[in-house]
């Protein structure tokens, strides 16, 4: 396993993570996944047999379960890896069970710690922007959370340019603890994160841990033209019209499969391995519903795609671009993308 540092940060953390949004399979998350017990135990264990160091989860997730059933899973082993939670979506239907308010932190950060039976979090981050709390309450009391040993390192996710700026630029201001990840949304499905999310990341020292890298599936080789959706997947239950499978997606994975026959890897493989090639990402979390799942996407890491096949995959997954990206990149002596 290749261990890289995250953001500007010391801490070094896997290139795969493993994300645990399929244990516990609660109301929403069911159509994710309903992985618990010995399964899970089994999982993790894999994960760590591959040297995967960091494992991610949420509050929000099945409503704790997924933090209950990795606590468990982890087990004895807490020194040997990084926990990453967070908090910021509804826990409740009380006008408090929100957000990023003091009170919430507080109260979101005790809980998830006893259910993960640990004292500490590695790595804790604002699930989402909180628009309604000031940027500097919520600083303010990671800062204090980091103080006091709870929290070792914060991190922002689903974040905007600005609102991930605004952050960063409030810490540096009060000298609090400053954010050094943002946990973003990122395939080759889903290139908009490197108009504005990438370059800032690069600029702020902001390391990219990566959620959903197969675009919900859609590029694990599922989907395509002449085969009907397996109503075993995430998306299975979709007509295949409501799946997401644009034009261009298909030609994303005919692509992916002409360069897994190349190479003589998984179409789900060339996947990940492209992002895990793209700047800034300082890790790439994985989802699987399954054993061999699991076992599969472990296998995108200790080789590397050529450039050749980087720039094709680079150029048929391609998106037009929004104003003022799309008006920046006409003057290119002034642009800062790390990207064409």
């Amino acid at each position: 396993m290749e261990y890289r540092q995250l953001g500007g940060s010391g801490l070094r953390v896997s290139a795969l993570s493993f994300g645990t949004a399929t244990f516990g399979g609660a109301q929403f998350f069911k159509a994710w996944g309903s992985i618990a017990g010995k399964q899970a135990r089994v999982m993790v264990d894999r994960c760590i047999d591959a040297g995967i160091n960091l494992f991610d989860t949420a509050d929000s997730y099945s409503q704790g379960l997924s933090e209950e059933i990795l606590g468990r899973s982890l087990a004895g082993r807490r020194d040997q890896v990084l926990i990453s939670t967070k908090t910021t979506f509804p826990m409740g239907e009380g006008p408090n069970d929100y957000g990023s308010s003091r009170y919430r932190i507080m109260g979101a950060i005790e809980a998830s710690l006893r259910r993960l039976g640990t004292d500490y979090v590695d790595i804790y981050h604002m699930h989402g922007f909180d628009a309604h709390t000031p940027v500097e309450e919520t600083l303010r009391t990671l800062d204090d959370l980091v103080t006091c040993g709870k929290v070792r390192y914060i991190a922002c996710s689903n974040f905007s340019g600005w609102h991930a700026m605004k952050s960063l630029a409030v810490s540096e201001r009060y000298g609090f603890v400053r954010y050094v990840a943002h946990q973003a949304c990122y395939s080759l499905l889903d290139r908009e994160f490197e108009w504005e999310l990438m370059p800032l990341g690069q600029d702020q020292g902001l390391g990219t841990l990566v959620w959903s890298p197969l675009a919900w599936g859609r590029l694990s080789g599922k989907y395509r033209r002449d085969r009907a959706p397996d109503t075993r997947a995430r998306l299975g239950t979709a007509n295949v019209d409501d799946s997401g499978m644009t034009e261009q997606a298909h030609q994303v994975v005919d692509t992916l499969e002409a360069i897994a026959r190349e190479s003589g890897r998984t179409i789900s493989q060339v996947a990940i391995n492209w992002l895990l090639q793209r700047p800034t990402v300082s890790s790439v979390i994985l989802g699987a519903r399954t054993d061999d799942q699991l076992a599969e996407n472990l296998g995108a890491v200790n080789w590397a795609l050529s450039s050749e096949q980087m720039a094709r995959l680079d150029g048929v997954s391609a998106k037009p671009r929004i104003y003022p990206y799309s008006h920046q990149r006409n003057f290119t002596q002034l642009s800062d993308s790390l990207v064409d």
